[in-house]
This record gives structure tokens, C-alpha cells and sequence, in this order.
């Protein structure tokens, strides 16, 4: 089932996994062993949450990389269907 509208994983990223633990974006970035600027850009809904960047959430905040990389995927479907109308593609059919 499609969400209306999803919040973008970094959204739910800082407010279910960082502000609870009052972690800070460096302290956080340490932890995942990522740049803070790579962390603050996910943060930030600038860049998404790639297969290992789930990996590594999964291990630092015990929740399951499916959920990461699944919110990603609500998300970006979300917004392509929403810019559907500017593809230019035509249905394909059999001969």
C-alpha cells in the first residue's frame, strides 16, 4: 500500500533515532562511520539511504535494514509517480 506523501527516511532517521538519544550529527556520524556531511546530507533529504547506509542503521539502532532501505523506496516511488505526467514514454504492445 502506497503512503500518501512520505516522509523522507532522514526525517524519520532524526526524530526516532537521534533526538531520543540526543545524539548530535557528528557523534552519530562517528558511531555509523560515515562523514558527517554524508550523514547530515540523508538528515537533510539531500541524498538517500543507500543498501549499506541501511546496513549500517540496522546495526547502530537495532532495526532491521529492510526498514530503512523500504522507507527509501515509499519515498522515491512516491515522488516519480507524482512527475509521471512529465515522462514521455509510450505503452508498448504486442505486434
Amino acid at each position: 500500500m502506497k503512503m500518501h506523501n512520505p516522509p523522507h527516511p532522514g526525517e524519520v532517521l532524526r526524530a526516532l533515532c537521534l533526538e531520543p538519544l540526543h545524539l548530535t550529527v557528528t557523534a552519530a556520524a562517528r558511531s555509523l562511520d560515515v562523514s558527517r556531511k554524508t550523514l547530515s546530507a540523508i538528515l537533510n533529504g539531500r541524498a538517500g539511504i543507500s543498501p549499506e547506509m541501511a546496513v549500517r542503521l540496522s546495526i547502530a539502532f537495532g532495526t532491521s535494514a529492510e526498514s530503512w532501505l523500504n522507507q527509501q523506496l515509499q519515498y522515491d516511488l512516491w515522488h516519480a509517480e507524482r512527475n509521471k505526467r512529465s515522462l514521455h514514454v509510450k505503452r508498448l504492445t504486442a505486434a
